[in-house]
């Protein structure tokens, strides 16, 4: 059960790296600055796109790692 969860936490703490690092940048840069706020597609549509689903993931991805290192810890006293 200890190598179970080992790897699992490797595999957790892997693909929790990837998806951090698959996010787009949340900085605008001049872009934001000079142009003001402009409704295009992606801003009406946020709650569909990957930008959401990658935020979404990582919460669960981090939550399932926390959970697993405390059962790990737990099952190791």
């Amino acid at each position: 059960m200890e190598t179970f969860l080992t790897i699992l936490e490797y595999v957790l703490a892997g693909s929790l790296i990837v998806t951090v690092m698959a996010q787009p940048s949340k900085q605008e840069g001049l872009r934001g600055f000079i142009g003001g706020a402009q409704d295009t597609f992606f801003s009406r549509n946020k709650g569909r796109t990957s930008e959401v689903m990658f935020a979404r993931l990582t919460v669960i991805l981090a939550i399932l790692l926390a959970l697993n290192t405390i059962l790990k810890i737990g099952r190791a006293h």
